[in-house]
């Protein structure tokens, strides 16, 4: 079993080629393993976790309702903000600046193969994080994701999730406020759960911005304990 995980960090890059580019190695693996059984080898899959910020989009999972977009495409494009329907799990998502979207593309069979598993793992290392900011985060039961002051008239997100896996091998990931621009939240019914309100690492620190890539680090070593991985060098492409 292959635990390396290689990292790349695309920057700010438009939601579409990053979904392109996810596509592209989610098939690469996906063929290496029907390789691996057609012909019985036993070649490693590669693993891969990419960091990113998009432009402001709005993302609706293959689950969501659109009436939960709360705007038509005109406000969306006045405010310069993009649409797509997607492929992964959940409801509407945004994404934009200031936000860490983590998308980690692993064939789980390298790790562990229970999908909830996987996804309560990435619920952890946002926690793990978080609590290293002396924020105290948790689980929402019923309600992917982490969230602060859960069962309280407080209750608010701060990462959003949603993924796919097909032969074992994910995509898509997570969405972590860090110095987001929570007014673009308004525009719609964030994951479809009314009455819930949406926050930033910053505002909840207090701060005008939060150190983006000492967030980074601080998530990739904690999944590097909770997946037993290995990180390869990272690189941008």
């Amino acid at each position: 079993m292959n635990k390396k995980v290689q990292v790349q960090d695309l920057g700010l890059r438009d939601y579409k080629a990053t979904w392109d580019y996810q596509e592209q190695l989610f098939q690469e693996t996906l063929d290496l393993k029907i390789r691996n059984r057609r012909e019985g080898l036993n070649l490693d899959t590669p693993n891969h976790f990419l960091f990113v910020e998009h432009p402001h989009v709005y993302t609706l999972g293959k689950s969501g309702d659109i009436s939960n977009l709360l705007v038509d495409e005109k406000v969306l494009a006045a405010k310069g903000a993009t649409f797509y329907k997607i492929n992964r799990g959940g409801d509407i998502t945004y994404h934009g600046p200031g936000q860490i979207v983590g998308y980690p593309i692993l064939d789980l069979d390298n790790f562990f193969t229970d999908i909830h598993k996987y996804l309560r793992f990435l619920e952890e290392m946002v926690i793990l994080t978080l609590a290293e900011y002396g924020i105290k985060s948790e689980r929402s039961p019923g309600e992917t994701g982490v969230w602060l002051d859960v069962g309280t008239p407080f209750a608010r997100k701060i990462c959003a999730m949603g993924v796919r896996a097909s032969r074992w091998v994910t995509m898509h990931g997570f969405a972590l406020n860090v110095n987001a621009d929570l007014g673009y939240f308004d525009m719609m019914i964030p994951c479809g759960i009314k009455g819930k309100a949406v926050t930033s690492l910053n505002v909840e620190l207090g701060k005008k911005e939060v150190d983006m890539d000492e967030v980074k680090q601080k998530l990739l070593k904690h999944f590097v304990i909770l997946f037993k991985a290995e990180m390869n060098e990272k690189t941008e492409v």
